[in-house]
């Protein structure tokens, strides 16, 4: 059986952590904060978990 290649724009995109949990970047941080409110940028920093049925389509196409 041959080795499966890892989806590039995954990579890019998520991480696994040493336990195994899928993180991503909070959506909505990107452009346009201007009009956005402190509070809401503030909220949106940092990393969040995957949902559990969404953790394993990634670490499929992760090659995990």
């Amino acid at each position: 059986m041959p080795k499966n290649k890892t989806h590039s724009g995954a990579s890019k995109r998520f991480k696994v952590t040493g336990s195994g949990k899928v993180l991503r970047e909070r959506a909505g941080k990107r452009h346009l904060l201007e009009h956005k409110s402190s509070r809401l940028t503030r909220r949106l920093t940092g990393n969040a978990e995957m949902a559990p049925a969404d953790a394993k389509k990634i670490k499929k196409l992760l090659g995990k």
